[in-house]
């Protein structure tokens, strides 16, 4: 386009700043707001929205809160993505301040507002707050919950270890539950160990036809946990018969302002040679540190030989032995995967951090993880 000649208006720039967003090219999104600034395009509103949300998306806070206060005439739609990015990376007070600055001067909360402090509270297991926001958007603004804001609270509930809470919000929703929202209770019982719950919720989707892949998985690694072998066995048996297909993972990292996609066990990238000689290495530090293999979570019918290669190429995995060849010492490794990111992957990827020294910041279906030092920003619950 700019090869031709053409100048690009708003519409255009939005596109560009939203698709970069999405893909977490961070470097791509910061020429892009450069072009904009040193060719006239204003940063009104619109256009600020797409910045915020951008940056925000790509990991980068800091820029978000630097084009929001430099945004001159803010509508409700500028303080949500504000509100909404400091929610997904879990940074629930600097949400909260934001939502009561907003309410201080005199905006009406959205229903998009009250999805992000739902979240905020729910990231940082403030119950009774979650409680009194949910019946807030209800009761005062007349803002009927949508399935997003029962996400919320279902994620809030389960967080808090509040499972039967959830399950009968669940239950007694107006609106149909969606697998996504059967999926985030069953990863609560999963974490708090309620086998009897799991199987019940599992049972109810398998039977409703409900049930995703996601739905076998996790009960299969609530069997798991529980030692019961024979409950995996069934679940790998059940998802095969079943003929659903798991939708592929996808892992992206943005080096030298150019997007790398991986999928598992890629085999076509350029350096693919130097990817599993990192491979390799990060095996050996991992084993090194006490780390085994999550091999329950696979649910192909392999030998734990096999399993354990299935792991080791991951998708995320392959992107973060691309980073650490392909990134200065100490620099912050950004990745992007398109679904959940599995028990072993978070495992590692909280060891690699440690080992290595390096910040990992990773954004998947459900929220962003930032690992440093052992630790991942979610507390283990995603």
């Amino acid at each position: 386009m700019l090869k031709t000649g053409v100048s690009p208006n708003e519409v255009t720039v939005v596109a560009i700043i939203s698709a970069c967003g999405h893909i977490g090219a961070l470097e791509s999104g910061r020429w892009v707001h450069s072009y904009i600034q040193n060719n006239g395009i204003e940063t009104n509103a619109h256009v600020g929205t797409a910045l915020v949300d951008m940056y925000s998306k790509c990991g980068s806070l800091k820029d978000a809160r630097l084009v929001f206060e430099r945004i001159r005439n803010k509508d409700v739609v500028v303080w949500n993505s504000m509100i909404v990015g400091y929610a997904t990376h879990g940074f629930s007070k600097d949400a909260m301040h934001l939502f009561n600055e907003m309410c201080r001067i005199g905006y009406r909360p959205t229903d998009i507002t009250f999805i992000g402090i739902l979240s905020a509270c729910g990231h940082a297991g403030l119950v009774s707050e979650g409680w009194q926001f949910f019946h807030l958007m209800k009761d005062e603004y007349g803002i009927e919950p949508k399935i997003e804001h029962y996400g919320c609270m279902v994620n809030l509930f389960g967080r808090a270890g509040h499972l039967k809470e959830a399950y009968e919000l669940v239950k007694n929703m107006e609106i149909n539950p969606d697998p996504v929202l059967w999926g985030t209770l069953l990863g609560a019982c999963r974490l708090h160990g309620n086998l009897a719950l799991g199987e019940e919720i599992a049972e109810f989707l398998i039977n409703q036809n409900l049930a995703n892949s996601g739905t076998y998985i996790l009960l299969s690694n609530i069997y798991a946990a529980g030692g019961n072998w024979e409950g995996v066995a069934r679940m790998r048996t059940l998802l095969k018969d079943s003929g659903i297909e798991k939708e592929p993972g996808c892992s992206s990292i943005e080096v030298s302002n150019k997007v790398h996609e991986f999928f598992a066990g890629d085999l076509r990238h350029p350096k693919t040679k130097e990817i599993y000689m990192m491979l390799e290495e990060m095996e050996g530090w991992l084993k090194a540190h006490g780390y085994t293999p999550q091999t329950e979570i696979v649910l192909h019918d392999l030998s734990d030989v096999e399993k354990e290669q299935s792991l080791k190429v991951h998708s995320e995995k392959l992107a973060i032995a691309f980073g650490l060849i392909s990134t200065k010492q100490g620099a912050t490794i950004k990745i992007v995967k398109n679904l959940r990111v599995c028990a072993d992957c978070h495992a590692v990827t909280k060891l690699i951090s440690k080992i290595t020294g390096r910040k990992i910041l990773m954004r998947d279906r459900n929220r962003f993880h930032h690992f440093m030092n052992g630790l991942c920003s979610c507390g283990d619950y995603w």
